[in-house]
């Protein structure tokens, strides 16, 4: 007999009021007090499950912080607030007008483009009346796409500027090129996620250091691309970047078509980037793995970003064997980094902890490709964790232990829409 978890769909719904700012969520309180990129979308995501209009309202107003570039920050700081850092002020985009910063005082960097996909989704819950707010929403899907692939697609595979950029924030991925920065001349500064969080499941201070030279190093140019692409140390092709706009791009084919909309651009920005993600395959590995595009080389790291390629679309079975490894070395799927690696730390943040919302998009790309008992095991572990832990921000995938932020936002978002067993089956 299946248990009843009727309830936690009641503690998903209101994890998702509790941190409703109006027309936005925060991804929880104290340790993400503004509007986040891809937390935003998965929040979306959630609220399609029970209220729709609330669900496009989440996405309309992460897209009214577009630049005129067409990037779509990952941080909008709708509010202040004094604990969180670094704020508004350290980033200094609203000096950068000139080169196209929005309305909405934000962060310089983007995440990962999951926002048509989902808005492809939330469409899908109630097309006749997501007719009109897809339509209005697609020009700005579209440009930025055009920015990725403009400004940060030059191999093919998507790169990122700063380890925020690909939403894993201190992955072993970008340990080399981290490694190359000497953070002389950061300004004095006082770190708040500590106060909220066991320093042991955060960056290090040596990474963090590293973060705010890369902050102040894109202020200094005034966050243009072309500048930061020609002068930074740090540029690695990113197997999340690569393979959520993959998808993204996809979705938004999808969305074009309903809409009558010319797809010949998408098709050719899918092109590219399937071309472009072989330069992330690693032989070595058996995995799809993180491009230095300054040293050349490849990181040797298998992390939950790299079984993204199935969600991304690709019909590729190479990566079958490593994934299977990783699932009988864990307990629970997927670890963020390979558990056999003297690197795996299970409750260091993006080091080792599982996380709903990359096993999510993991385990139905899985399931889209035929490959229905990896995606299961991997919606199952899912479902557990929360079930025992509650909805943590992340969890070892040694015993499960909740950590980082609780009540958090995109936890309860994938709970409705995926890992529930009243979401269906993937």
């Amino acid at each position: 007999m299946t248990a009843d978890l009727s309830h936690l769909d009641g503690e998903a719904r209101r994890i998702l009021r509790l941190n409703d700012k109006g027309c936005y969520t925060v991804p929880t309180a104290g340790l993400y007090p503004y509007q986040w990129n891809w937390d935003s979308a998965f929040a979306g995501l959630g609220f399609a499950c029970f209220d729709v209009n609330r669900a496009w309202n989440e996405l309309e107003t992460l897209m009214s912080g577009q630049w005129e570039n067409g990037m779509v920050p990952h941080i909008l700081f709708h509010r202040p607030d004094p604990g969180y850092f670094p704020g508004a002020d350290i980033w200094g985009t609203q000096d950068a007008a000139g080169k196209g910063a929005g309305r909405v005082a934000s962060s310089g960097i983007s995440q990962p483009p999951v926002a048509a996909s989902f808005a492809w989704r939330i469409y899908q819950r109630d097309p006749e009346t997501g007719a009109d707010r897809l339509r209005r929403m697609f020009p700005g899907l579209m440009a930025f796409h055009r920015w990725f692939m403009a400004a940060r697609a030059e191999s093919g595979a998507v790169a990122i500027t700063h380890p925020w950029e690909a939403g894993r924030d201190n992955a072993p991925d970008w340990d080399a090129a981290m490694a190359r920065i000497s953070p002389e001349g950061v300004a004095p500064y006082t770190r708040r996620d500590t106060g909220h969080v066991n320093p042991r499941m955060r960056p290090t201070k040596e990474d963090y250091d590293r973060y705010i030279w890369l902050v102040q190093f894109g202020r200094e140019r005034g966050w243009d691309d072309a500048a930061i692409a020609a002068e930074s140390p740090f540029r690695v092709a990113d197997p999340t970047l690569t393979f959520t706009l993959m998808r993204a791009c996809r979705d938004l084919r999808l969305a074009a078509g309903v809409l009558g909309e010319d797809c010949a651009e998408i098709d050719g920005w899918i092109a590219r980037l399937e071309a472009g993600a072989e330069r992330l395959w690693n032989p070595e590995t058996g995995a799809y793995d993180s491009y230095d595009l300054r040293s050349g080389e490849l990181a040797g790291a298998v992390s939950n970003a790299s079984f993204l390629c199935w969600w991304g679309g690709l019909a590729d079975r190479r990566s079958l064997p490593t994934l299977a490894r990783i699932l009988d070395t864990a307990r629970f799927a997927l670890p963020s980094f390979d558990p056999a690696h003297p690197r795996f730390d299970p409750l260091r943040y993006w080091r080792g902890p599982v996380w709903g919302v990359m096993n999510m998009m993991a385990a139905i790309g899985l399931a889209e490709q035929g490959l229905s008992a990896e995606a299961a095991r991997i919606r199952a572990d899912t479902a557990g964790l929360i079930t025992e832990n509650g909805f943590a921000e992340y969890f070892s995938p040694e015993d499960g232990t909740p950590a980082g932020g609780a009540t958090f936002t995109w936890t309860a978002a994938i709970w409705l829409a995926w890992a529930s067993p009243s979401a269906g089956e993937v």
